[in-house]
């Protein structure tokens, strides 16, 4: 069965960093992502990173955030810099595991970014 579990989420100033971690149990997993939902908003994927380290980031992150991996942990990391108040949001952990390709979420993190 597999479970995410994740932390490293609260309020930070502008400005500030937070990294969050996401802990990965249960199969193999060939990708994995953290996505954002911030309130009235659609769930948008943040970053993305695969088995091979390949990875991409949505636009707004690009330059701030950096998205890693531990596979002999299961690990994935978001290290968040320069945050700004558009960045708050309930951050999700995603993975997608091999060879199924079945998709699971984790339960969110809130990441608050205010003065």
């Amino acid at each position: 069965q597999v479970q995410l579990v994740e932390s490293g989420g609260g309020l930070v100033q502008p400005g500030g960093s937070l990294r969050l971690s996401c802990a990965a149990s249960g199969s193999i997993f060939s990708i994995m992502a953290w996505h954002r939902q911030a309130p009235g908003k659609q769930r948008e994927l943040v970053a993305i990173i695969t088995s091979d380290g390949s990875t991409n980031y949505v636009d707004s992150a690009k330059g701030r955030f950096t998205i890693s991996r531990d596979g002999a942990k299961n690990m994935v990391y978001l290290q968040m810099n320069s945050l700004k108040p558009d960045d708050t949001a309930v951050y999700y952990c995603n993975v997608v595991t091999t060879p199924w390709g079945r998709s699971y979420w984790g339960q969110g993190t809130q990441v608050t970014v205010s003065s």
